[in-house]
């Protein structure tokens, strides 16, 4: 019998079965199927596997292994506290809604359970292990949401709720679930950001379907799309070998947008205070649309109860009042001193396009980073209301920026955030999507640690139409690993050669220094 492994491990394992007279035993926590002997070289069987405990016994006189699948990079032997989350309930994956704070062990979402029972509102197949659990988690929801008339809600029908009523969170066992830690780590044996942000979307969109339900449980009629999302700051390192949590919560509603709060925690033996274990935070901003007109529709709106939950309502507002500003100032032009700026950033490029054998060696042109990516949007890729999912979009564009920066540092890089992502216009399947990224400019002061900052652009194309739109634009930070610094490595420059890529550079500094801005002005 020799196994073949077919598509995603996180879902089905097929396996060609030869001529033998053994049998093939698949034993699991939840499932155990003895095949008798099959006498066919084309038959195909597709189980559901759980990834703990499976056996693969080649004949009854042959002992059976320990496990089918090896690797050869070394894992840590470093666990977390096993005290500091609490396993999930036996058979169920629950969602569940308390009044304790992130920071507390709560009943989770299992991200690693692989029986999932067959869904048939679950759009696509194109899902990590989380999006699985939660399309699952959801599924109660969208069952009774068709039974709700088409219209949108009414205000009269919208009730309040507390951050309680929508926290939700979700288990990562790395510790224990070889199978789910595969799918997470980069080929260096870290955690792949990119993963990680596609994850925090899904979670973030179920946690605005329960906020959106009504007292019976269903989803209002309408729909719920990502409208951007705030700057994400990695903490401290995550780790692939130590379990993780997710936890968020609603914390601010306007009228029919709404901002969830998601917290990446990931507890280790060392860490005395709980807010040690924060790895990275995250905002996302959700708005209802009416299913047939387009058109803003009212959500239920929020009741903070406890005092953290009144400090977080009170920053999403400064938030949201800070983004209403920076639009209306987004209008004005160029004021004298920004124009000195951009002619200031404008000189060297000049330098490299008339004069390029006087051009400064520690140096390079932006359009000289670029790099380019582009994809059909297949219809495994949608979201619950058939357009391209968002976190999908997010990890693609992590992942050309990583590209970029790798090629152009010359090294393989760090990630460090992500900044503010606008979703301007929905990508629909079928869609051609075309991802463009380049360096827009490095901070060098600190020799040791070096920060590189990428820009990738979402273009929608439409051949056909002969269009194309911008549908969004990312910010990435990345910087070189300390042990490539100490061998030597140098990041050079980058400078514009437009003033059309001189006014990027500024807007993306000005956005990272907001302090010299207003002390300039």
């Amino acid at each position: 019998m020799k196994p073949i492994i077919r598509g995603p491990l996180s879902h089905h394992l097929f396996f060609r079965l030869a001529t033998s007279s053994s049998s093939i035993s698949f034993s699991t926590s939840s499932l155990s199927i003895n095949t008798p002997s099959l006498h066919t070289l084309s038959s195909f069987h597709l189980l559901t596997l759980s990834p703990s405990n499976t056996h693969f016994p080649i004949s009854p006189n042959q002992p059976t292994p320990h496990h089918q699948f090896t690797h050869r990079r070394p894992f840590s032997s470093v666990r977390s506290d096993p005290s500091s989350i609490e396993p999930p309930p036996p058979n169920a994956i629950p969602v569940v809604s308390t009044v304790a704070s992130p920071f507390e062990s709560s009943p989770s979402i299992d991200a690693g359970s692989l029986i999932r029972k067959p869904i048939s509102l679950w759009p696509g197949m194109y899902h990590s292990p989380v999006t699985n659990a939660l399309w699952e988690a959801r599924s109660s929801i969208f069952e009774k949401s068709q039974e709700l008339p088409s219209d949108a809600a009414s205000e009269s029908e919208l009730v309040p709720k507390t951050p309680a009523q929508s926290r939700t969170s979700i288990i990562y066992k790395f510790s224990s679930d070889y199978i789910l830690r595969e799918q997470y780590r980069n080929p260096w044996n870290e955690i792949r950001s990119g993963k990680l942000l596609e994850d925090l979307d899904a979670l973030a969109g179920t946690i605005s379907f329960k906020h959106c339900s009504n007292d019976k449980g269903a989803a209002m009629p309408f729909l719920l799309v990502t409208a951007s999302v705030d700057r994400m700051v990695l903490k401290k390192p995550i780790r692939v070998d130590t379990d993780l949590k997710i936890v968020g919560a609603v914390t601010w509603v306007g009228r029919s947008s709404m901002e969830i709060r998601l917290e990446v925690i990931q507890p280790t033996p060392e860490a005395s205070d709980p807010s040690d274990s924060l790895a990275l935070t995250a905002n996302f901003t959700f708005v209802a649309r009416d299913s047939k007109t387009g058109k803003s529709a009212p959500i239920n709106q929020i009741s903070p109860e406890t005092q953290q939950e009144k400090l977080l309502w009170r920053e999403a507002e400064d938030r949201n009042q800070m983004r209403k500003k920076k639009r209306g100032e987004n209008m004005r032009g160029l004021n004298d001193r920004e124009a000195d700026r951009l002619e200031a950033l404008l000189a060297e490029g000049r330098v490299f396009c008339d004069m390029p054998a006087l051009a400064d060696r520690d140096s390079i042109l932006i359009r000289d980073t670029r790099l380019e990516y582009s994809i059909i949007c297949q219809p495994q890729q949608r979201n619950i209301h058939g357009r391209i999912f968002g976190g999908f979009l997010m990890r693609k564009a992590l992942e050309l920026a990583f590209s970029t920066t790798y090629a152009f540092a010359g090294a393989a890089p760090l990630f460090v955030e992500a900044d503010h992502v606008d979703f301007l216009k929905p990508v629909d399947v079928g869609n051609f999507l075309r991802l463009k990224s380049c360096v827009l400019y490095t901070e060098l002061e600190n020799p040791t640690r070096p920060l590189i900052n990428v820009e990738v652009v979402a273009h929608v194309t439409r051949p056909e139409l002969r269009s194309s739109e911008v549908s969004n634009t990312f910010y990435f930070t990345f910087t070189a690993r300390p042990e490539a610094m100490k061998d030597g490595l140098k990041i050079r420059s980058v400078v514009p050669a437009t003033e059309e890529e001189a006014r990027r550079v500024l807007e993306r500094m000005d956005a990272e220094n907001p302090e010299l801005v207003q002390t300039r002005n």
